[in-house]
């Protein structure tokens, strides 16, 4: 029998119900587990916590909403995690873990073999739960490393921490998607995560929705990007680079990367043929305005690259309003 998902949101979950989803995970039926904002007593959590440890299947688990609610469950958790060895996303979203929440789940966390994949967004971490996070995103022998990570709305951590979350991205090899939306970053933390995102040869989403970002930042970023990716790509490798504000598309060329200040990530680029021969210059940026609706068909269908900084043809940047 081929593992099924198991779904359940904002319910009220019997005894009965948990013991089919704990005979369910055992006999190795389930591969994605969501009770997200689920009302079960702290036993019943304990008994799903060693469902979780027992099952070989299980790769997706969501506890968002408030489903970790306390020390205890914190810790029936990190139990879990400790024995199980299929898990690779797992979603926190909405629980008040705090950085003694972290501190518990460290340990198992960073140890995991599998997990690639961690929601810890609005769940009132500081700079000590982040120094924690810092730790898991490098690989580690056996274990991979983080590739996707979420820390939005955690208004607790300071500039300080920030700043060694951006040293860690720009010293990991895997991770591929950050979401640090809805943090107070302002223009000092930008400009370090503008290092991180020039250093980084795997980063392909970065979203900085509602981080109170200006102007000046995003012109920062910007151009971080677009003059690294160009030289750093071996061989070179074409693609699309959209920054998609309202009406306007920013496109560049080399790998693709995505950058939201509002609203979600827009398209990514597809891969172009090589090119015979990097230039001298990093390429500058084109801006296009067009409708909404035809802004995802503008970014794909690039087909050709800017000239270079200096060049008789080259286009302003515009300017944006934050």
């Amino acid at each position: 029998m081929l593992p099924a998902s198991i779904q359940i949101t904002g319910e009220l979950l019997s005894a009965a119900e948990v013991q089919d989803i704990c005979e369910s995970l055992k006999e190795d039926g389930v591969r994605l587990l969501s009770i997200r904002g689920c009302q079960l007593s702290d036993r019943d959590f304990g008994r799903v916590c060693r469902g979780v440890a027992e099952s070989n299947s299980l790769a997706q688990l969501n506890l968002n909403l408030g489903v970790v609610s306390g020390i205890n469950r914190t810790r029936h958790l990190a139990d879990a995690l400790k024995t199980n060895r299929s898990l690779q996303t797992l979603f926190l979203h909405g629980s008040p873990l705090l950085d003694a929440g972290l501190v518990t789940l460290n340990s198992a966390l960073s140890t995991h073999p599998t997990l690639v994949c961690l929601d810890l967004g609005d769940c009132m971490l500081g700079d000590e739960a982040l120094g924690l996070i810092c730790g898991m995103l490098p690989p580690d022998g056996a274990k991979s490393g983080l590739r996707e990570l979420t820390l939005s709305a955690n208004p607790g951590i300071s500039s300080k921490g920030w700043a060694r979350l951006a040293i860690a991205v720009a010293h990991s090899s895997q991770i591929r998607v950050l979401n640090l939306d809805y943090n107070p970053l302002g223009d000092q933390t930008a400009g370090m995560l503008a290092v991180a995102v020039a250093s980084s040869r795997t980063l392909e989403v970065l979203d900085l929705e509602g981080t109170g970002l200006t102007n000046q930042s995003a012109q920062v970023i910007i151009i971080s990007m677009c003059s690294w990716t160009w030289w750093r790509t071996t061989p070179p490798v074409c693609a699309s680079w959209s920054w998609q504000r309202t009406t306007s598309v920013r496109s560049c060329s080399s790998r693709s990367v995505t950058c939201c200040l509002r609203g979600r990530r827009t398209t990514t680029g597809r891969p172009r043929p090589h090119h015979k021969a990097p230039p001298q210059a990093a390429p500058c940026c084109q801006s296009e305005t067009s409708t909404s609706q035809s802004e995802t068909s503008t970014s794909q269908s690039e087909t050709s690259t800017s000239p270079p900084p200096g060049s008789p043809t080259a286009t302003p940047a515009p300017r944006w309003s934050c």
